[in-house]
């Protein structure tokens, strides 16, 4: 045990050409399908977090739901929409980081909407009424909320961001682990450890616990600077 994290310090420690380029593709797969993610699933929270209409409970459930699914499953839907026998087959993205993109994409959005909805309708109960006297369209509404709520929403957001990058099933079957195209931390972690390649797996976990801390810190950081100015 002892060799194996000494040999993976030593990976990290000459920039290892193999490990940098895992660790590049699991973040312009990660940190993309989470701005799409962020992008789509705020508003969507906003939406139910402020609006009342037939059905809204079994939408809530239903994103609450998906939350939970097991992301193998995601990883066949995606694959059999993206197959050369799919509806989306033409666009030739199943094995590319763009496939990935997708599967991910699917993932983080659901997550990020239903935790932001809670911490939204918290706060629309509490400011209902001055928003509504201000007489604005709904698209003025959600984006004044979200503003409002925006440092309590790092947290659906850092949620999102662990929810891709620990992302292993669904990537594995979109993206089909290809050396130097859609091999990613976890992918390769798992790869490598069947294959009794200890270092390198090790090096990339230390990589991706790395990168989990430094945005849970950057987090904390950005929390206490917004308390200390807004209270």
């Amino acid at each position: 045990m002892f060799t194996a994290f000494s040999e993976a310090i030593a990976l990290l420690a000459h920039f290892d050409g193999g490990v940098l380029g895992i660790v590049l593709v699991s973040l312009q797969v990660s940190l993309t399908a989470l701005l799409i993610g962020t992008l789509l699933g705020l508003p969507i929270g906003a939406l139910l977090a402020t609006e009342e209409f037939v059905g809204k409970k079994w939408v809530i459930v239903t994103l609450n739901t998906l939350m939970g699914v097991p992301t193998v499953i995601v990883g066949v839907i995606v694959y059999l929409l993206l197959s050369r026998s799919g509806p989306l087959g033409a666009w030739g993205w199943l094995f590319t980081p763009k496939g990935m993109i997708v599967a991910q994409t699917l993932l983080t959005t659901p997550l990020i909407a239903a935790l932001s909805r809670q911490i939204l309708e918290d706060s629309w109960k509490i400011q209902r009424e001055s928003f509504l006297s201000l007489r604005l369209p709904a698209l003025s509404r959600y984006k004044w909320l979200i503003w409002d709520c925006r440092f309590s929403l790092t947290i659906a957001i850092l949620a999102g961001l662990a929810r891709a990058i620990s992302e292993v099933g669904a990537v594995m079957i979109v993206g089909g682990n290809i050396q130097n195209s859609t091999r990613t931390m976890t992918t390769a972690i798992a790869l490598e450890t069947s294959k009794g390649d200890l270092p390198l797996a090790l090096a990339l976990g230390i990589v991706l616990l790395g990168i989990v801390l430094i945005a849970n810190l950057m987090t904390f950081v950005v929390r206490q600077i917004a308390e200390r100015r807004y209270g």
